[in-house]
Parts: C-alpha cells; structure tokens; sequence
C-alpha cells in the first residue's frame, strides 16, 4: 500500500493519536438516519468491511488535522466513548469550539455540564447511539459488536506535502458525488443501440469524455484522433457532424458485443481496449476539470434545454442524475443525437471552460487555465501544443475570460449551482461566433444585481458580490488619491478559493473598542478570503494583519485598496474610511 495510504481497524483509529478538526469545517451535523445507517453497516458486516476514507493533513507526529471525513470520524468516537474502549479524551478536538471539546470529554455523561457549556449536536447524537442500542436490542451484544470492529477498516490518506488546502477542500466538495450512476446511465444508453459498429462507437464516446483531465482530442488512439478531429485537431473534422457520420471511422476490430447484457455493461465488459493509443503526453498528470464526468452529463444534459436564464438546480443536482438524463435513452434515435452532443460539448469545454493547470513553476499549486489544443508536428511526429483560446495566454480577452470565469469557479463552488458552464455550452452549441466574456458578464452582474447587496449587512452578502467586484477590479483596474493600486489585468494575480469573510477590523478587538454594528458590519470593512486566511488573521488588528501576512491581502484586490487606504491615512483604519470605501465599491458594482 502507498505509504500516504494506512488501513486501520475502526477499534484502533483512535489509539495513541490526535485529529484537529480546522475551523473551517462545518459544524458535526449528523442525525437520526446518518447515525443509524453507520450503525447498521457495521453490525451486519461479515468478514472484513471496508467504511470509507479518511483524508488527513499530518501537521506533526501523531497530529493530524482533518480534510474531509470528519462527520463519520466524530461519529465514530462518540460510539466507541458509548462502548467504553479505551483511548485519550482529546483524541478527537475541534479548532476553537470550546463547546464541542468540553462535550467530548465529558461523555459518556454530560449532566455534568449545564446546557450553555456544552453542544447540543454532539450530545444528540450520543443520545442517537443509546437509543438505537436499547430500540435494537444491542445492549446485551455490545462485547461481540467490539469484536466486530476489529474487521471494520478506514483508509487514512495522507494528503501530499505542499498541497494547498483550500484548493483540495474546494475540490473534495466539488467531486463528493455519487460516480456509481453514470455507469448505470451508460448501461441504458448502450443497451438501446442495436448494431455491433454503432455499440462501439458509443462505447468510446463515452469512456474517452469520462477522462475529465486530458483533452478529449488526446484520449482518443492516433489513428481516429486524425479522422474524427480537423487537420489541426482543434475542432471535429468537419465530415463528424453527428453519430452515424462515425461509422467510416471503425472498420477495425469491434469491441462491444452486441448481445451484451446491461449487467455485462456494468460490468466493465465493454470498456475500449486500445493498441495504438500510444500518446507519449502525460496529459492527465498536467490538466485537472474543474467538474466530474458525471456533473458534466447533467451540464450537457441541461444545455440542450435550458432558456438563456434557466438557472433551476434540480438540473444539475445529482440526486436527480437518473431522471434528468432519463429522457436522452427513450430510444435508439434519441441515445445517438444526445452521444454525439456529449462528443461535441466535450470538444467545446475543453475549449471555453478553464481548467487547472500544473505545469513548470506552479506545479505543485496549479494556475486556471484557458487553452485549445492544436497540433504541432517536430521530429518525433504529431504532438499537442495548447495555446490561449482567445489569441494567446497572455492576450488581455484571454486573461480577462479566463478570470471571469475563475470568478464564478470559486464563487459556485458546488457543481448543481455552476450554471454558467451550461451557459457556456449552450451559447456554442446555438452560435459558433458567441461572444462568451458578453453573456459571463451579463450573468455575473444580474447574479450581483439579484443579491440585494445594497441593502445586506455582515455575512449576509453573497460570495458572489466580493468576487465579481475583485474581478471588476482586474478588469478595470483602480486608483486612490492618485496611485495606482490595482494595474488593469495584472498578469501575477488570479483568484483563490476563498469562502471566508474577513472583517478587516476585527469582530473581537483585544487592544481597542468594539465598533458599532453597522460600522462592523458594513461592505466597506469586509473582504473574502480564503478559510486559512481568516484563521490566520484571527482578531489581529488592520495595520498587523498587512504588516505580517501581505500574502493574505494579496487574495483579495478589495483587501488591497482598503490596506492602501489605511496607509494612506497613517496606518489608521477607521469607521469613516471604511463607509468611504463602501460607497466607492457599490459605484464599481453599479457600473458593472
């Protein structure tokens, strides 16, 4: 097993070890279903059983702080603190929830505690486990339900060294989705197409669009990658204009049996076996989507039907996966036209929607990136080359989409509210001219208008507002008293994954007084950044946070003026600045 990878018996995950859950992490939420379905897996597990993955950021020996996992993980304490196995107290802390801390150390018995000391959601949901023993009997069983746990294993991962949190935790909320239902949905796709040569066609129209991270132009052999895409591979040949027009392209050996049952399909039994797909390119160690194969059948799916401002999410959902793409597999005609608008939609994302990129000096950190692939031809044959799909990385419309869309990225962070991509996707699919920055901009202002942000307070202003600000701000650039503090499409800066607002003078001050409420509270004394961020800045006051983390004033270029504005005002910020720069920020927005 890789050596970031540990299997680890439940009974033990708590021996001799410590997890942090950061304070970024949501609240422990679990109830009544959650908690007994956890319960049931284990009690009716026979032999080995395997429960899920732990992902964990080592921060020191025996230390580690929580990515993601930390639901099932304080379930799991609280049900062995209700068995009595032995293990420390603090095995198990949350990063400044003093509440939530004190209630772990007092189980199994919290009357101790009065109800202002300590956490309601933990203590539910040790009464969850008490009651559900007692309703199924289990109180008489619980030495041979410990001994059960002894076969009951979680795979802690070890998230790699200089990984950036924030991305990976944006990521893991991304791709938290059910990824078993796209093969079943490909079962009903190839199940309604009749013929051997047509089975296989759609049976790598799918498999190649699900490598979200390579080109779609790259996950196909040489030899169709030549006939199905143009002469310089940046768009379908001009002969693929829909499914049938495949078939002169698959004279080779068929791979899908035509009498193939759905379960065969599921199965894997029709997955595309390639001789000649000999790409030297690493191509999926260098480009990460920004979604899921899976999220990207339902943007294609909702493409193909959305109204130009048909924001629903029910459409993106995946609980609704089946039944929204349900429609696509009625029959052989419709399974073909929606196969071949996948193949399309795919050869357009890959072309207009960013994506990370890990290449030269941000390898290890990634950069968004805007690029179509096109081929090039040196000494050692045909090889991609990828280059700034609107003329060039570096030219101002590239740079300009590229962090618009960068934008939204962040600010949609879950993939059923990322609608922009099925604009995207519509607008080409309907117009090969469309004008992608005109309809982003559009939809980001009415997204901004649509918030009520002029009449919002505290945290009750949406991402969205900081973000497409920040973004005006790139755009537009902006000066103060005659300086320049944002250049116009500066090349160094982009977007971070940030969730957090800051309040730039403190909430909590512990060196001066508490400002009013609505001085706290208004736009021109808030910022987004990342969670990390705002840990770090803490309750830290204006002057010391720019002093000591200029990094983390660089995340927002809002960040940046009012610090500017501090300076400017012998590194005093005050109330009155802060309302100056509130009214100046809302005239950014309302020009838009």
């Amino acid at each position: 097993m890789d050596k970031n990878l540990k299997m680890i018996p439940v009974s033990r995950i708590f021996s001799n070890v410590h997890y942090e859950v950061p304070i970024y992490q949501r609240n422990y939420a679990w109830e009544t279903d959650q908690i007994e379905q956890l319960i049931e897996d284990i009690n009716s597990s026979k032999d080995d059983y395997f429960l899920g993955n732990l992902i964990v950021n080592q921060k020191e020996n025996n230390v580690y702080e929580v990515i993601d996992g930390q639901q099932r993980l304080t379930t799991l304490y609280l049900l062995e603190r209700y068995l009595g196995i032995p293990f420390a107290k603090d095995a198990l802390r949350f990063e400044a929830r003093e509440k939530s801390n004190r209630t772990l150390s007092a189980l199994p018995d919290t009357n101790q505690l009065t109800d202002e000391l300590q956490s309601a959601e933990i203590k539910s949901g040790f009464k969850i486990i008490d009651d559900y023993f007692e309703k199924m009997g289990l109180k008489s069983e619980q030495e041979s339900f410990i001994r059960r746990l002894d076969k009951v294993n979680l795979i802690r991962v070890q998230v790699p060294a200089k990984i950036d949190l924030n991305h990976y935790f944006e990521i893991m909320n991304t791709r938290g989705e059910q990824l078993e239902l796209h093969e079943i949905a490909k079962a009903n796709f190839l199940s309604k197409i009749e013929s051997k040569e047509d089975k296989a066609i759609a049976n790598d129209i799918w498999e190649y669009c699900s490598n979200m991270d390579s080109y779609i132009q790259m996950n196909y052999p040489k030899d169709k990658r030549d006939k199905i895409f143009n002469s310089d591979w940046s768009d379908l040949s001009v002969k693929t204009v829909n499914f049938d027009s495949l078939r002169s392209y698959y004279h080779d050996v068929v791979i899908v049996d035509e009498k193939m049952s759905l379960r065969d399909i599921l199965q894997g039994k029709g997955k595309t076996k390639d001789s000649n797909n000999d790409s030297e390119e690493p191509e999926n160690e260098r480009f990460e989507s920004i979604i899921s194969f899976p999220n990207f059948l339902l943007q294609v799916n909702a493409a193909l039907t959305r109204s130009s401002n048909d924001d629903d999410d029910s459409s993106l959902d995946d609980k609704n996966f089946l039944i929204n793409l349900e429609k696509n597999w009625k029959d052989e005609s419709s399974a073909k036209d929606f196969l071949f608008m996948l193949l399309k939609s795919r050869v357009l994302f890959d072309k207009f929607v960013l994506k990370r990129e890990y290449a030269r000096d941000y390898k290890e950190t990634g950069k968004w990136s805007l690029q179509k692939l096109e081929k090039y031809t040196d000494n050692k044959g045909n090889k991609p080359k990828y280059v700034g799909t609107f003329g060039g990385d570096e030219d101002n419309r590239n740079k300009q989409i590229r962090t618009l869309q960068s934008a939204l990225r962040i600010t949609y962070t879950s993939p059923k509210t990322m609608h922009w991509i099925s604009l995207i996707l519509t607008s080409c699919l309907n117009n090969d001219d469309s004008d992608i920055l005109q309809i982003l901009e559009a939809y980001g202002q009415t997204k901004v208008d649509a918030s009520g942000y002029t009449t919002a307070t505290g945290f009750s202003f949406e991402r969205i507002v900081f973000s497409y600000l920040d973004y005006l701000l790139y755009r537009n650039g902006y000066s103060y008293n005659g300086k320049e503090v944002v250049r116009p499409l500066a090349d160094d800066w982009q977007f971070q994954f940030r969730s957090s607002i800051e309040h730039f003078y403190p909430q909590h001050p512990t060196e001066l007084v508490v400002w009013a409420n609505e001085d706290l509270n208004c736009f021109g004394n808030l910022a987004l950044i990342t969670v990390s961020g705002n840990s770090t800045f803490n309750n830290a006051m204006p002057v010391g946070k720019a002093s000591t983390n200029p990094g983390i004033i660089e995340q927002s270029l809002k960040l940046k003026i009012m610090t500017e504005m501090m300076r400017q005002n012998d590194n005093n910020w005050n109330q009155e600045l802060a309302h100056k720069h509130q009214r100046e920020m809302f005239n950014v927005l309302e020009k838009g």
